[in-house]
């Protein structure tokens, strides 16, 4: 009988949890604290939903379905196609990769330099050669990750993120204060939308891959318990993920008292760590910030070569490691503010598609696998996602605005569930249709 002991479930959970836990993951909850002061508790609640739970049912669905591009393919196989390879190369190697190994250097590295080094572009390039050189050599054992993330890498990385709140309790930051803007109206929304910017529900999307090999590699084979150890194993990471992000987001809502409104959420917890800490801060600033980019680095690294593996067979694993951590290392020497102008767009246009898949993949008995309810939300979804993104370019179309919820990002909503029930009423009627023409074809046979 296989069974994955417990201690093994929790290295797995920990390894989930390192590849969802990125720098991004850094920042947005202690901006949010500090946004949302005495309504902390409320907006966190909005934040954990899109934050956790989409990320954490991505994996579910997606093991059920036996893989992204099954579940993809259920809207139409050259959907499947275009749509799992958009995802992988946005939240890989054109965007999500390079962004977090500049946002690690940003963070890790350049508050060190010297005022003289701070415009050229050799330190980045010099770290960035580094930071891809450890993250091929991780990628090349994925079965490894288990032990290198789980029971050592995100275990450190947990106790210097939880040592910073064990300190801001013995040296009070200060108290909660008066929420501002959304936070005040709308903290539920304003938190949900905050974690839905995260985009992990994207990188969950992927991570499929790497936690069914290392699954497969502890002697799970069986295809059931295959579903079950991964949807325990993320559940689990969730939970940890839960925790961080509400050590995080308590510092940044007591820390607005002492240091007033930062322009985001990395200044928020330098301000903290240096409070806390002094000059030493910033080499406990540079750790978490370098070991949470790594390892989200090195999972998506592994799984978009594992998935591009399997598409194309006649190039090696390690051959598609090599390209794509050359392509990232590329990438990421554009800069950080170049890869923000076109990762938000980008990612604006893919995730709302990638959030009403999932829903829709859970919901999937309800309307018997209609493939109508699939194309029908699919298109209505995608049409308004790629109108919002193109948005951010400047192209704007007012008539849209009358939208619920256009203005905050989330207008696809209303299209994504009149585009299912049109679907599925349409699938009723044409199977009826089939139905009545099969039964007078048989009818004029009898005659």
């Amino acid at each position: 009988m296989e069974k994955l002991s417990r201690k093994n479930l929790l290295f797995v959970s920990l390894m989930i949890f390192s590849m969802f836990f990125g720098a991004g993951n850094l920042i947005f909850p202690p901006q949010l604290g500090q946004l949302s002061g005495s309504n902390i508790l409320v907006s966190m609640g909005g934040f954990l939903v899109s934050a956790v739970g989409l990320p954490i049912l991505a994996i579910a669905v997606v093991a059920k379905a036996n893989g992204l591009h099954v579940l993809a393919g259920r809207v139409h196989p050259k959907f499947a196609l275009a749509f799992t390879l958009l995802i992988y190369l946005s939240i890989g190697p054109f965007l999500g990769i390079p962004r977090a190994a500049s946002l690690a250097f940003e963070m890790g590295i350049s508050p060190f330099l010297p005022s003289t080094l701070g415009i050229s572009k050799l330190p980045l390039l010099i770290y960035t050669l580094l930071y891809f050189s450890l993250a091929f050599w991780l990628c090349l054992s994925p079965t490894k990750l288990v032990d290198r993330f789980g029971k050592v890498i995100t275990p450190t990385l947990l106790v210097l993120i939880t040592s910073v709140f064990v300190f801001s309790i013995f040296k009070p930051l200060g108290g909660f204060s008066a929420p501002v803007g959304d936070y005040g109206e709308l903290p539920l929304l304003k938190g949900f939308l905050e974690g839905y910017m995260t985009m992990d529900a994207i990188a969950a999307l992927n991570f499929g891959i790497v936690i069914s090999i290392t699954l497969r590699e502890m002697g799970i084979k069986k295809e059931q318990n295959l579903v079950s150890n991964t949807i325990k194993a993320g559940a689990i990471a969730g939970l940890f993920l839960i925790l961080i992000y509400g050590m995080l987001a308590y510092l940044g809502a007591t820390s607005q008292a002492r240091f007033g409104a930062t322009e985001n959420g990395a200044q928020t917890l330098t301000n903290v760590v240096f409070y806390l800490f002094g000059h030493y801060g910033s080499i406990l600033l540079g750790l978490i910030f370098s070991l949470a980019c790594l390892t989200t680095s090195v999972g998506l690294l592994t799984s978009c070569s594992q998935y591009f593996t399997k598409l194309i067979p006649k190039v090696s694993y390690r051959t598609w490691v090599i390209l794509l951590s050359v392509s990232s290392m590329m990438f990421a020497n554009v800069g950080l503010t170049q890869i923000l102008k076109f990762s938000v767009p980008a990612l604006t246009a893919i995730y709302p598609m990638a959030i009403v898949l999932m829903l829709l993949a859970l919901v999937h008995r309800f309307f018997q696998g209609n493939i109508y309810v699939y194309q029908f939300s699919m298109v209505c979804t995608a049409c308004i996602s790629i109108i919002d993104a193109l948005g951010e370019f400047g192209l704007k179309f007012d008539l849209f605005n009358h939208l619920p919820l256009y203005s905050k990002g989330l207008g696809w909503i209303i299209p994504a569930i009149v585009g299912a029930l049109v679907g599925f009423i349409y699938g009723k009627l044409r199977d009826k249709g089939f139905e009545e023409q099969s039964l007078c074809e048989l009818e004029s046979l009898e005659a």
